[in-house]
């Protein structure tokens, strides 16, 4: 019994170890060595998004593009009418618009930042030479739930994260959750689809949710080890306590 005891205690330390491979990042790394990004992303608006749209010119008087401006107080100044949320930007409607000032109604969904800009640029141009303008997501915000440091909704200011900065912003994975199997939960054009990444190997670099979109969900599920531990049998205590009960009754009906 006292033999079977320490083969117990000592298979429960070898199964509760992780190995090199599940825990370190990029195991492959040297692969990297050389290669071009051929990854070139920008997430494209979607209806109800927000957008903060600047309009300049570095060649005229900042009053004459003061028309294409949202004012302090959330509407426009000029003609065109407009949208906002919170007062801060434009709310893109269901049917994929916001109403510029001046220019009425812009069709924006499924352009990206840029397109937009140009497109914006293209039509000021009748009014304003020079015109520069700069678009922003001002919702852009990822939820991480499951097994990192601080879980919840993190905001994007730049437009554009990848999964490697989102989970540094969340204070990175636990050692309790599982890095090959990371969930990234999408919806585009009202369809939902699910992705996975492996943090440990670098075929995430080519992954089309290395770079993540406005509002997708990423869950980092628990390892085998933290699962059992929030049981009664994931104590090591309890598991120590019950095989010795178990051995001392064992002696007692065998005496």
């Amino acid at each position: 019994m006292k033999k079977f005891l320490i083969i117990v205690l000592i298979s429960s330390c070898l199964f509760s170890c992780a190995t090199k491979d599940q825990v370190v990042y990029f195991n492959d790394v040297q692969e990297l060595e050389g290669r071009e990004n051929l990854l070139d992303y920008e997430p494209q608006i979607e209806k109800n998004d927000v957008l903060r749209i600047n309009v300049s010119s570095s060649s005229v008087n900042p009053e004459i593009v003061a028309p294409f401006q949202m004012n302090q107080q959330g509407g426009q100044s000029g003609g065109g009418g407009g949208q906002n949320l919170s007062l801060t930007g434009y709310l893109v409607s269901p049917d994929g618009t916001i109403n510029f000032p001046v220019l009425g109604t812009i069709a924006v969904k499924g352009l990206t930042r840029t397109e937009i800009q140009e497109k914006l640029e293209e039509e000021i141009l009748d009014y304003v030479r020079d015109p520069v303008v700069d678009v922003r997501i001002v919702n852009f915000s990822v939820t991480v739930l499951g097994e990192v440091g601080s879980p919840g909704r993190v905001q994007i200011s730049d437009g554009r994260v990848t999964m490697p900065e989102l989970l540094a912003m969340s204070g990175d994975i636990s050692y309790t959750g599982k890095r090959q199997n990371i969930r990234v939960i999408r919806e585009s054009n009202g369809v939902k689809s699910v992705g996975f990444i492996d943090m440990t190997e670098t075929d995430l670099f080519n992954s089309p949710f290395f770079y993540l979109k406005q509002n997708d969900i990423v869950y980092v599920e628990p390892t085998y080890a933290r699962m059992k531990s929030a049981g009664f049998f994931g104590n090591p205590g309890a598991i120590i306590g019950l095989i010795s009960s178990v051995i001392g009754l064992v002696f007692i009906f065998t005496r």
